[in-house]
């Protein structure tokens, strides 16, 4: 018989509410150790466009998303799903993002 306790992403999500790109981020920079403001210059933005992106008051482009996560050297799907799904959210559309690569043909 197994003792472990699962807990995984659904479990954090019950716990926590579900994961957003602000979220993700305040625990990236927190993670860091680091100020918004040193952690906006390493993202090669404002203090105040970093505040607003921790405080959801602007949800980044999948583009921003995107160079947000390479940057940080993180996965780049999962900060766009973010991203796609925190818009999707904002405007009451229940849908739930998942991104796959495109192998492009040459």
């Amino acid at each position: 018989m197994s003792t472990k306790i699962k807990y995984g992403t659904r479990e954090l999500a019950k716990d926590f509410g579900e994961m957003t790109f602000a979220k993700a981020l305040i625990a990236e920079r927190l993670s860091e150790e680091m100020s918004q403001k040193d952690f906006a210059k390493k993202l090669k933005i404002s203090p105040q466009s970093l505040c607003d992106l921790e405080r959801s008051r602007k949800i980044p482009t999948a583009e921003r998303a995107a160079r947000i996560a390479k940057i940080l050297k993180e996965p780049i799907p999962y900060w766009v799903k973010l991203a796609i799904q925190d818009s999707l959210r904002s405007q009451n559309l229940n849908f739930d993002v998942e991104l796959a690569e495109r192998n492009e043909a040459a």
